[in-house]
């Protein structure tokens, strides 16, 4: 079965200040059991934010490091999943549950990717 990287990208600027309310967190747990138990789900998490990361870079034979906050990224990945499924229409199911159990004031996207098998 091909496995698929689910990538959550959200706009840093526009999160609410403090995190995901204790609501979604629970509707978000619930998600992730049911996909663990369908034997789905690989493996998530979240990541910290921006201005906790270090970027490095190479290019021109040069390898250069810039710490965060990346104020040139307008969308970064603020958390994934991993999914073991039977093709991409799954993956797209799964990744759409996650993105309904936000409020409507989140703006997020989830960018869907096959994992090369080798």
């Amino acid at each position: 079965m091909p496995r698929f990287l689910m990538m959550v990208r959200a706009d840093e600027r526009n999160a609410p200040a403090e995190g995901p309310s204790p609501e979604l967190m629970q509707r978000m747990g619930a998600l992730i059991e049911e996909m663990a138990k369908a034997g789905v789900l690989v493996d998530t998490g979240g990541l910290l934010p921006t201005a906790q990361a270090t970027r490095l870079t190479w290019s021109g034979g040069q390898l250069s490091s810039t710490d965060g906050p990346f104020t040139d990224s307008k969308e970064v990945v603020g958390g994934y999943a991993i999914v073991d499924v039977s093709d991409k229409a799954e993956a797209l199911q799964w990744a759409e549950r996650f993105l309904r159990v936000h409020e409507e004031f989140w703006t997020i996207s989830s960018e869907i990717r096959e994992i090369v098998q080798g």
